[in-house]
């Protein structure tokens, strides 16, 4: 994969289909699958010992997606469809949502199945099948893919007025850093379950000269102006996925509860001030344009014509940039001194 589309590529913790199993029910004994192989009532267990891999992915011209160089499942340039979304009552009563991944070959065939857990799966818990979807899929997986940030979250306005993202209009004028003052086009809002590998990233008070604490969803971008260059990336301009600076200290992935993420739309991809950390706004793709209302969806074909890649989505590095100790606070000082 080249480095002209690092906007597209998205990694997501997945089990292979054969780690999830049928444990009681019509089809005793078989893997996870696609919806129409499925039955009602059948009882799983993910096997002991069972870990997610990467499955890292880049959009298609159509309407699937394609599994990129960097991954840890699939092989590079076969296609992923969303096939459905399950959902299962646990034998502790809770509901858990799945998402049923198909990867096919160059001749159309099945080369593999993937479950993408929406909330963490638990070994030796027995989750039985409630719910089968095949016409919510895509929504769902877009909800995930859309960049977020939390309830509270004091995004710079025009005016310099620091407002909470939640009290935000369509219409408002929020500072950006590549274009001046732009008008929100929409706002979009989703509550999630803060668990596992959808827990948002904290990046606390002071971590990389913020006010106050910043929470994002974990693929969130932030960018990052170094007066030199501490990461050797061979540029002073940096986009950062937020979850590559988790640290445990500083930086944190915070579980426990629920997350009201809020996204804001603008006629280009826009890098904004989040708790005065420059941060990126939704970028529209195949990913997760289905998250979008129809008429928001529909103005993008006629008057949003701004989201293709932007030369800053060039300057995104690579998780082992990011490698060192405390990326953060080499990041923190290089952008300060």
């Amino acid at each position: 994969m080249s480095d002209s589309k690092p906007a597209l590529i998205q990694s997501l913790p997945v089990y292979r289909s054969a780690l999830f199993n049928v444990v009681n029910g019509a089809n005793l004994g078989d893997s996870i699958s696609f919806a129409v192989e499925l039955d009602l009532d059948d009882t799983y267990e993910l096997r002991s010992g069972a870990t997610p891999v990467r499955l890292s992915l880049e959009t298609s011209g159509d309407s699937s997606f394609v599994v990129a160089e960097d991954t840890r499942a699939g092989q590079p340039g076969q296609r992923i469809f969303l096939d459905s979304c399950l959902t299962f009552m646990s034998s502790r009563g809770a509901t858990q949502e799945l998402l049923v991944m198909v990867e096919v070959d160059e001749r159309d065939d099945v080369a593999d199945v993937y479950a993408l857990p929406l909330a963490p799966l638990e070994p030796k818990t027995e989750y039985t099948l409630v719910g089968i979807d095949t016409e919510n899929a895509r929504t769902k997986f877009a909800q995930v893919a859309c960049v977020s940030f939390s309830r509270g979250t004091r995004i710079t306005m025009a005016s310099g007025a620091q407002t909470p993202i939640e009290d935000l209009h369509i219409g408002d004028r929020v500072l950006t850093r590549d274009d001046g003052p732009q008008t929100v086009r929409w706002i979009g809002a989703s509550t999630v379950r803060a668990i596992g590998s959808f827990a948002p990233i904290c990046i606390r008070a002071g971590a990389l000269n913020n006010s106050n604490d910043l929470h994002v969803s974990p693929d969130h971008r932030l960018f990052i102006y170094q007066r030199s260059d501490a990461l050797g990336a061979g540029r002073h301009e940096l986009l950062v996925r937020a979850r590559h600076l988790v640290n445990g200290t500083t930086i944190i992935q915070q579980d426990g509860g629920f997350m009201d993420y809020f996204q804001i739309l603008f006629d280009e991809h826009q890098i904004i001030y989040a708790e005065g950390i420059a941060a990126e706004t939704l970028f529209v793709d195949t990913r997760n344009r289905a998250a979008l209302p129809d008429d928001i969806d529909a103005a993008l074909a006629r008057a949003l014509p701004g989201h293709a890649p932007r030369a800053h989505l060039d300057f995104e590095v690579s998780e082992k940039l990011l490698s060192h100790p405390d990326a953060a606070m080499l990041l923190k000082r290089a952008s300060t001194l």
